[in-house]
């Protein structure tokens, strides 16, 4: 979309305010909002904004900094009232002098795209995030879940199936093309889904997801949470996410008809490349203390390092092939969370398959058919099966020694998150939790 389109579109739309948004490094929203009077100037100049009130950019750059608009990513926010019906623009961090700010998340991402250009390729992605709507509790900070339903559950007319419908028309609305929604297994918890597309689209698109989804739920007087495992003994929240490669003319590189997987090589060496910085990239895709209590046996996440075709234990799963869908031969990547800044998740994924394609790796032989919960310990060690970090800080080391999953997001955005990212496990392991008083008040 040029800017005369935007324009016009803003005019036709009764548009009142622009919301020009961006994120920190965390993947937090942030937004400099200015009136629809302003945006002609804005398409023309750009924003000015203080960086160094935002996480991740005091630490490096304390100078003013530029946003840059991308007309193709306007949206009407649907909750808005008409009288001052607001939209938002997602934006690019420009320096001063012109150049694009070093640790911008959308800009990583653009970085690495840009890559895959160069090859002629584009790297799709279509993510399940899932997440729980609860009632507003008063005081008590324990959830209680909005529902009593269960996995694929249906009623005719019951409150969670209503409030689902007004999160998917506000995000059709949005332009995210929803395909599904539907009640996930813990009580409370809900999925769904939208189309695939190019990365940068989809990234763009996680972060409308999330906010949409929280404002809407607002409105029916309910909390809505992407946190991980905001439950005990109950399944987490997660965002699996189905890749795929496709060449300029629409073919799908994962494709081959005469493979027993249907999976060409630029496939397996891309499940390869994941499979080999899966620890490395694992405080990106899965980034707060909380993500590691969904990673543990038992509850569907994926704590193995392995792939498999339908086999859920594994950590890269292949969906099943249909005959004639050729473009839809793909692997999901089972490990990343909705607490995940999507476009520093999507860079790594996509540096890790890159690695893994570039050097022709090759994938162990897959999981089908075995339940890699149901192994010992020493069953995995035979078979060479590795696990997922176990603790936000191991994974922080196995970033800290992967150079691929590094260079990736680059210097300035490595040292910010980490910085982030030790500040919250610092606050987090400094705090008494409810367990701790439980267990140990009275027995230590």
């Amino acid at each position: 979309m040029d800017h005369k389109d935007l324009l016009k579109r803003v005019k036709d739309d009764d548009v009142k305010f622009i919301s020009y948004q961006f994120t920190d490094v965390t993947g937090a929203v942030k937004s400099v909002d200015a009136p629809v009077k302003r945006l002609k100037e804005a398409l023309e100049d750009g924003i000015w904004f203080d960086g160094s009130s935002v996480e991740g950019f005091a630490r490096i750059q304390e100078s003013d900094m530029l946003l840059i608009v991308d007309p193709d990513s306007y949206a009407v926010l649907p909750w808005t009232p008409q009288d001052s019906r607001r939209a938002r623009v997602f934006c690019d961090i420009y320096m001063p002098d012109g150049e694009p700010f070093e640790g911008d998340p959308r800009g990583v991402l653009k970085r690495m795209l840009s890559k895959l250009s160069d090859r002629g390729w584009t790297y799709n992605v279509g993510p399940e995030p899932e997440f729980f709507l609860f009632k507003k509790n008063g005081e008590n900070v324990h959830p209680v879940p909005h529902d009593v339903g269960g996995y694929f559950d249906f009623s005719a007319d019951d409150e969670a199936v209503r409030v689902r419908t007004a999160l998917m028309e506000a995000l059709n609305s949005m332009g995210l093309d929803v395909e599904v929604g539907h009640h996930e297994v813990a009580l409370g918890q809900h999925e769904i889904d939208f189309r695939f597309a190019d990365a940068l689209k989809t990234a763009d698109n996680v972060l409308t997801l999330k906010y949409t989804v929280k404002a809407i739920a607002a409105e029916q007087g309910l909390v809505a949470s992407f946190m991980p495992k905001p439950i005990f003994g109950i399944n987490g929240s997660g965002m699996h996410c189905h890749q795929s490669l496709f060449d300029d003319e629409g073919n799908n590189l994962f494709f081959d008809a005469s493979d027993e997987f249907n999976l060409s090589k630029i496939a397996y060496h891309f499940i390869a490349g994941q499979l080999a910085h899966a620890r490395g990239f694992c405080a990106i895709t899965a980034p707060t203390p909380n993500s590691y209590k969904r990673l543990v046996p038992g509850y569907e996440a994926p704590v193995y390092i392995g792939w498999a075709q339908r086999n859920r234990s594994a950590l890269i799963r292949i969906p099943r092939y249909t005959p004639g869908k050729d473009k839809a031969v793909r692997a999901e990547l089972r490990c990343p969370d909705p607490s995940s800044n999507p476009y520093l998740a999507f860079s790594v994924m996509i540096a890790a398959a890159l690695d893994g394609i570039d050097n022709d790796l090759m994938p162990p032989k897959p999981l089908n058919n075995v339940n890699v919960y149901h192994l010992t310990a020493e069953e995995r060690k035979k078979m060479k099966i590795d696990s997922l970090p176990g603790s936000l800080p191991e994974a922080m080391s196995e970033l800290e020694q992967d150079k691929v999953v590094r260079n990736a997001l680059g210097e300035t955005t490595y040292e910010a998150f980490m910085t982030a990212k030790q500040a919250e496990w610092d606050d987090f392991r400094m705090r008494v939790t409810d367990y701790e008083v439980e267990r140990y008040l009275e027995t230590a």
